[in-house]
């Protein structure tokens, strides 16, 4: 089991988090890139505590208590884009990646262990997301300039 009671398996860029360096959170990404300075004059860095893939995370199963599950969203930008080194992007097989990524997430929480899912809607409606889960949301919040960034929060069951 895992020491730290936090794991975000998809959120390289940290950009939501108080303290990026938050001894409390694993952060993973599937893929690491040094600082590169884009033609928009941003900086990204992915600087992920352990590579992983989302699909299939490497701890035993009930390891954290918390989850925060913020995969890729977008599903066309360019392959050298500030776009897809910030965010990641969505392949063709987004549908069986994001019901992994579920599946995983669930796998590895406690029961009672709270799931944290961020999802934008700019291409591919929430309802399309959350139907790749047979968990069903216990609160949700909508936020954004555009009202369409949601943050979706599920409540694992107990073992039993």
């Amino acid at each position: 089991m895992t020491s730290r009671p936090v794991l975000d398996p998809a959120s390289g860029s940290r950009m939501f988090y108080f303290d990026k360096d938050d001894d409390r959170v694993e952060f993973g990404d599937i893929r690491t890139m040094e600082p590169t300075v884009f033609s928009n004059g941003q900086t990204v860095e992915v600087r992920p505590d352990t590579l992983m893939d989302f699909r299939a995370l490497p701890f035993e199963d009930e390891s954290f208590r918390l989850v925060i599950f913020d995969p890729p969203h977008i599903d066309n930008a360019g392959p050298e884009s500030w776009l897809r080194a910030k965010y990641g992007a969505l392949g063709a097989t987004w549908r069986e990646d994001l019901s992994a990524g579920f599946s995983e997430c669930f796998r590895v929480l406690r029961p009672y262990g709270v799931l944290i899912f961020k999802w934008s809607e700019v291409r591919i409606p929430i309802s399309q997301v959350l139907a790749l889960t047979p968990e069903r949301p216990l609160i949700g919040h909508r936020s954004g300039r555009a009202m369409n960034t949601h943050w979706v929060t599920f409540m694992k069951g107990d073992a039993a």
